[in-house]
């Protein structure tokens, strides 16, 4: 059994009982709850106005150890392994080769986990060392790129995303393991680039906050030298803590209706209609998606409570902080395109892989951004179907408001039309793209897909063959528009993961 494997303290065993969750979720939301309480320190007794940069890197790193421990026991050992491996490769590899190097060690410690978390555990969603580990290879792949953009290339060559998060010297050992394992953002993330982690260390966190630095776009780094005061955070974290508790009720409340298991049926398979089979897998993930929630919003909340994620303000004079959320759970749910629900899902690993990949990239970007995305995840065939489609989804999305949207722009009816039907075509592909993802295997996805007659990827086909080669219209775009494309390109929120 994979309960039996798991190797985190049982002593919280007759609290799981009382309340019907397994030990492994409740060790979870302890050791959340008690980074949550923690985190006040770094703000209050433990600030950099009152304590040295040591003592912050010591007191984060020996609460990340002790959490780690207290959740996975002896796998725990992994954390290190992984985390030392890749510091070894840092400092003995020139900065020239030193990313690449860092990649493939990172890469390769994580994939023999998750395989041998398959093999142990094949289908099944107890919580395991995989998930730290998969942040803590986003925190080290990017350190290493960040040092090789330092030590090894020139500042023109940078963009200025590249050139803010530049590291010029090696960390030290106290500074790298206090960054790897810092408790804010060891459990579920998000991953925070060490640049921005060793200013929150030192106390220069505040600033380049009055506005966001991608939004400096005419404005050159050196030049945005403000100094923010942090505002009252009370009520922002207080507001993301209920709505993760909101989140982890859906979850556990409706998740046993509607099982993703149910679709393996023969009788669901056969006797139900294809708009019914639509409907269903669309009300399964979603209720999965709770379970992203609760665990990106109360991560962020803990961020927020030791002073990370501070992002400016609005232009309504509003604090925001929301520079290492890992979603945005209304924009997700309620957009209109599939690139919009890119760019509110997983956006710190959307960051990473900007960072990592995409912004490197001169030839096959998409390709090559869902290909490490889904090799990050794991091996199971569902997660390779999932990055499959959601290639060729975009492709298609791109094609349809490239060359059928300038049609729908001539009025305000025809643009709410076209709005209405993006809207609903988006959350059937979200839907369909995702369910394999949630439900791992292979054969049972292809099985679904061709209960469903592959209809979205027909349409899917008939919009590449057919779009292009009808008559071009010019696209006419709102001011408003052009500013919010350009907000989401700055910012690299382009690539889909789960």
């Amino acid at each position: 059994m994979a309960m039996d494997y798991y190797d985190g303290f049982k002593t919280f065993s007759w609290f799981g009982n009382i309340v019907g969750l397994p030990i492994d979720q409740v060790n979870f939301l302890i050791t959340q709850f008690i980074a949550l309480m923690l985190a006040g320190l770094l703000r209050s007794s433990l600030s950099h106005k009152v304590v040295t940069p040591a003592t912050r890197h010591y007191f984060g790193l020996t609460i990340g150890l002790a959490l780690g421990y207290f959740c996975f026991g002896r796998q725990a050992i992994h954390l290190v392994g992984l985390s030392l491996s890749c510091y070894a490769a840092m400092r003995l590899q020139n900065p020239i080769c030193m990313h690449r190097s860092v990649l493939i060690v990172a890469l390769t410690y994580l994939s023999t986990i998750h395989v041998h978390r398959q093999l142990y555990g094949y289908g099944t969603y107890t919580l395991d060392i995989t998930g730290p580990l998969m942040v803590i290879t986003q925190k080290v792949t990017s350190l290493a790129y960040s040092l090789h953009d330092g030590l090894a290339r020139n500042k023109e060559e940078l963009t200025p995303l590249q050139q803010h998060q530049a590291v010029y010297t090696m960390p030290t050992v106290m500074e790298y393991f206090s960054y790897v394992f810092h408790f804010q953002a060891l459990m579920a993330g998000p991953v925070i680039f060490y640049r921005d982690f060793i200013d929150f260390i030192h106390g220069n966190h505040l600033k380049h906050t009055t506005k966001s630095l991608t939004d400096q776009n005419s404005q050159s780094l050196e030049s945005i030298n403000e100094i923010t005061l942090e505002p009252s955070l009370r009520k922002i974290v207080v507001k993301k803590v209920i709505a993760s508790l909101i989140c982890a009720a859906f979850f556990v409340s409706f998740l046993s209706m509607f099982s993703i298991q149910r679709v393996k049926d023969n009788e669901f398979l056969e006797e139900t209609t294809i708009l019914y089979k639509i409907w269903y897998i669309y009300v399964s993930t979603m209720m999965v998606r709770f379970k992203y929630y609760h665990a990106w919003i109360f991560a962020d909340a803990i961020c927020n409570n030791s002073g990370l994620g501070f992002n400016g303000y609005t232009e309504n004079n509003e604090p925001r902080w929301d520079k290492f959320a890992n979603v945005d759970v209304i924009s997700f749910e309620t957009s209109f395109s599939l690139r919009d629900s890119i760019i509110n899902w997983n956006m710190g690993t959307n960051r990473w892989l900007r960072s990592i990949v995409y912004d490197r990239m001169k030839h096959q970007r998409m390709i090559f951004t869902y290909a490490l995305s889904a090799l990050w995840h794991g091996f199971y065939p569902g997660y390779y179907l999932t990055f499959a489609n959601g290639a060729y989804f975009t492709l298609v999305a791109r094609i349809v408001r490239r060359y059928a949207r300038p049609y729908f722009l001539g009025s305000k009816n025809l643009k709410l039309f076209y709005d209405a039907m993006t809207f609903l075509a988006t959350r059937i592909i979200i839907a369909y793209i995702s369910f394999s993802f949630v439900l791992l295997e292979f054969l049972p996805s292809i099985k679904l897909y061709l209960y469903m007659y592959l209809l979205p990827h027909f349409l899917g086909l008939a919009a590449i063959v057919i779009l292009p080669r009808l008559p071009r219209l010019p696209e006419t775009r709102t001011t408003e528009k052009n500013s919010s494309d350009s907000s989401n390109v700055r910012n690299g929120n382009l690539h889909k993961t789960m």
